[in-house]
């Protein structure tokens, strides 16, 4: 992504489709719907729902799929000045009080969009659909799960601990035939705020229909003590409860891949995929007190 300046003196953002800027390397086979979130169509179908939505998201000023005057695919959008939505609840948490407002009701508006099967907005487009939310979850997890034990000793001890909490968790998920429209990782970073204060939704190329449940355990991770402002009656705790497990888990493998290659914050991803362990280690059943 770049800032452009331009001739008569405004900005906007380039976002570049290039491999050779990509510092997250695709998982092996990954299925719909968590594999790789990056591509102009994928862009350009989930900018198309939410506008539909009435949800705010930078507007298109060009797309160019030519490869002519640079070798990747390119859109040119707007560029909303002023910080994002984590920086203002750093700065001023009062001051962003209403902006979180709108956006949880811009969350409920996408949950309530609803689809017969899952998948990316491009693909569900098309008409894709997929099988159970739960069993792409725990398949997902539990090859998560064999990543990180190949990279941490501490998860490669709990590795079976882990494995049953799994399938305990999943077993008591029963399947559902509608699904909701998420963001896919909604966090105060992916949130731009604009000179009126209302949020604008950016990094939208994984949105899908899913599970809201996958959406509101990422929201409660990122949010913190903000959340409260997403919850809402009707969430299926049981699933929310096997999701956590699971997103701890990619939240470990992800940055742990990532750090095989050349990312330039290695400090800041390590913090992540640590405190993520350490809360997918907080799953194992307590070992009961040894008694004299």
């Amino acid at each position: 992504m770049y800032r452009l300046s331009l001739d008569d003196g405004t900005t906007t953002i380039a976002y570049v489709w290039a491999d050779n800027e990509n510092y997250w390397p695709a998982e092996q086979n990954e299925p719909e719907p968590f594999s790789p979130g990056s591509g102009i169509d994928l862009f350009e179908a989930a900018h198309r729902r939410l506008r539909g939505l009435q949800i705010r998201t930078p507007r298109i000023r060009k797309i160019d799929r030519s490869q002519r005057g640079y070798p990747a695919d390119i859109a040119v959008v707007e560029d909303v000045p002023g910080d994002n939505l984590e920086a203002m609840l750093q700065e001023n948490p009062q001051a962003a009080e209403p902006t979180l407002g709108r956006l949880a009701e811009a969350v409920e508006k996408m949950n309530e969009d609803m689809a017969p099967g899952f998948g990316k907005v491009a693909l569900i487009d098309t008409g894709s659909a997929g099988r159970s939310c739960e069993q792409a979850v725990l398949d997902r997890a539990l090859r998560h799960l064999g990543e990180a034990a190949v990279r941490d000793e501490r998860i490669a001890a709990a590795r079976g601990g882990l494995e049953q909490a799994l399938f305990a968790l999943a077993g008591g998920v029963r399947p559902r035939a509608h699904f909701g429209l998420i963001h896919g990782e909604l966090g105060p970073d992916h949130v731009l705020v604009d000179q009126l204060g209302d949020p604008v939704l950016i990094d939208i190329e994984g949105m899908m229909f899913f599970d809201v449940e996958w959406e509101h355990v990422f929201l409660k991770i990122r949010f913190g003590e903000y959340y409260r402002w997403f919850d809402r009656p009707g969430l299926d705790r049981q699933r929310l409860t096997f999701y956590e497990l699971a997103m701890r888990l990619s939240l470990v493998a992800g940055p742990l891949r990532i750090l095989d290659g050349d990312f330039p914050d290695r400090a800041g991803m390590a913090e992540i995929a640590e405190h993520n362990l350490r809360r997918a280690l907080a799953f194992l059943p307590t070992p009961p007190a040894s008694g004299r």
